[in-house]
């Protein structure tokens, strides 16, 4: 598979909707996930993401405009021990049980499909990182329907052992913009991975549609400690009364 850039793949795309990027930094010593949200609504753009702890969730940027949290309120981001799980959905936490009770990565998102937002069906993409004496390895998944039919729920996952240095992959929720959104196609796509938080962070905020781009979310974790380094940028800031 040819590396693309990232950079052009995010700036040719208006509205990729929810991304996640997983990989290995280029000296080869982190395990690197990066999470956006992007909307087009008033309720979806509604949001901004806050830490808890080692987790992450999104929040009503104002209580009073939060018209239906159902898909836009939940944790991308929950750790289990020495696996970092990110996902678009409330699925992060379908997985976190079902790991947490010895079940796969694969067979705890059996239990759920895409989302019910007719005409869209938005994909539900997820990734789980696992660092281990040192190493570690990724997958990631999409659950998607067949071609906007949703009596058909199709699953891939694509795992990776190993992950080669400066190299990542990135898979997201829409083709691009459209009406209905159409789903992602193929295989996550091969991207490079930098050493450095700031300049990964930087480069995926500014590639991101300034009219649609909400929240980024970009986590370096070493393997070895478990130590971890993240940062978070919301469109909005926080309200001064919470």
């Amino acid at each position: 598979m040819a590396m693309i850039s990232l950079a052009q793949e995010l700036q040719g795309n208006s509205y990729p909707g929810r991304g996640i990027i997983i990989g290995r930094s280029a000296d080869g010593t982190k395990a690197v996930i990066a999470y956006f949200i992007m909307g087009r609504s008033e309720n979806s753009r509604n949001r901004i993401f806050v830490p808890e702890g080692a987790n992450l969730r999104t929040k009503a940027y104002d209580e009073s405009k939060c018209s239906d949290p159902s898909l836009i309120i939940y944790y991308p981001v929950r750790v289990l021990g020495n696996k970092t799980i990110v996902t678009n959905g409330d699925q992060t936490d379908t997985i976190y049980e079902a790991m947490d009770h010895q079940f796969t990565f694969e067979q705890g998102l059996r239990a759920r499909k895409f989302e019910p937002d007719a005409p869209n069906y938005t994909p539900r993409i997820s990734g789980v990182v696992r660092c281990e004496k040192g190493a570690f390895n990724y997958a990631l998944s999409i659950l998607k329907s067949a071609d906007g039919d949703p009596s058909s729920c199709q699953r891939f996952t694509f795992s990776y052992e190993n992950p080669i240095a400066g190299q990542g992959h990135f898979i997201h929720t829409y083709v691009g913009d459209g009406n209905p959104l159409p789903s992602f196609v193929g295989e996550p796509k091969l991207v490079s991975i930098p050493d450095s938080i700031d300049s990964f962070t930087d480069l995926l905020w500014n590639s991101l549609n300034a009219d649609n781009k909400i929240s980024l979310f970009v986590r370096y974790i070493d393997p070895a400690t478990g130590n971890a380094t993240s940062k978070i940028v919301n469109r909005y800031g926080a309200l001064a009364k919470e």
